[in-house]
């Protein structure tokens, strides 16, 4: 092997994940902040990526149905490093890092398996309505032709984002298919 393969090969041993600590609400502003340290102290080689762990739902605002960031873990971010002690200062001075989570004042990195776990969560997916009902729930129609029509779900159609609910219209029950967005469980 030659040292360059050597030396790659010992950095992918040691290149882990962190949780740091920060004020919650300021996990954007510190992963800027991080960046910007990195950046001053040419850590590149050493701290490969900050992320703010978000997923992204689906919300109904105004009656329109908008994609909308959802932190997974408010108050904490995710650090891929090789820990050394320059790269342990460079984060834990970082303004708005409160420290890394570990026990005994040692950081502790991810397993494997938990960093899988959080990319799934995390990944470029596209943002799915969440779904607070189940069939023969009682739901409210929350906007559209049906708004504030009450009825009882019949069907769900999870791959389209829809259900089927049973309305009461003109004395007569109508089975309607209605987006997941526009429902709410009563």
């Amino acid at each position: 092997m030659k040292k360059e393969e050597i030396k790659e090969e010992k950095e992918k041993k040691q290149k882990k994940w962190y949780i740091v600590h920060t004020y919650s609400g300021m996990e954007e502003k510190t992963k800027k902040n991080l960046e910007q340290s990195i950046d001053a102290n040419n850590m590149h080689d050493r701290i490969f990526r900050v992320e703010v762990p978000v997923d992204w739902r689906v919300k109904l605002k105004d009656g329109k149905r908008q994609i909308v960031p959802e932190k997974v873990y408010p108050g904490y971010i995710l650090v891929e490093m090789i820990m050394d002690d320059d790269t342990w200062f460079v984060v834990r001075n970082t303004p708005g890092v409160l420290g890394f989570v570990g026990g005994g004042g040692k950081p502790t990195p991810l397993t494997d398996e938990e960093v899988r776990v959080i990319m799934d969560r995390i990944g470029i997916e596209e943002a799915k309505a969440q779904l607070t009902f189940t069939v023969g729930d009682t739901v409210r129609v929350m906007g559209g032709p049906f708004d504030q029509m009450i009825g009882k779900v019949e069907e769900i159609y999870e791959d389209k984002e829809k259900a089927k609910v049973r309305l009461s219209i003109f004395g007569r029950d109508i089975p309607v298919e209605i987006d997941f967005v526009h429902l709410e469980k009563i």
